[in-house]
């Protein structure tokens, strides 16, 4: 009796990336291996998912709309939850928690509204690559 194995409908083309997330604050790098097809919002849900599991600290919780992916090679803007994840080539990333505008002081007179950033939490990831180069950097 022969027993056939039913292989599993599988797109040999597309590629897959063993990427590397850094994660602002914590001690190292998440690593994991994506479809150059994924989405960006999916690889930041199983980033967060394989950071809960590992029992990492800080703490980030699981809502994937209040974290941001960058690129480092691709520029200072957060990528797109919609695009590929493969789409810019790049396999390191970065993951912060996106700024939160706190209910500001309304001003009286013209209406503008004042946003104050908590000091925990509200910290970039380009402040923090910038403050690790020039702790680098030393003369001769």
């Amino acid at each position: 009796m022969l027993m056939s194995k039913q292989k599993k409908n599988v797109n040999v083309n597309v590629k897959r990336l063993l990427i590397s997330i850094n994660v602002l604050g914590s001690a190292g790098p998440i690593r994991f291996v994506v479809n150059e097809e994924e989405l960006v919002a999916t690889v930041i849900d199983t980033a967060l998912k394989s950071y809960a599991r590992e029992g990492r600290l800080p703490i980030l919780g699981t809502d994937i709309t209040t974290f941001a992916l960058y690129c480092p090679l691709v520029g200072s803007d957060a990528l797109s939850p919609w695009e590929r994840i493969g789409s810019h080539g790049a396999r390191n990333f970065m993951l912060c928690k996106k700024p939160q505008a706190n209910n500001g002081v309304g001003d009286a007179d013209n209406g503008t509204r004042v946003v104050s950033r908590s000091r925990r939490g509200g910290g970039s990831w380009k402040a923090w690559f910038n403050k690790s180069l020039n702790l680098k950097i030393s003369t001769h």
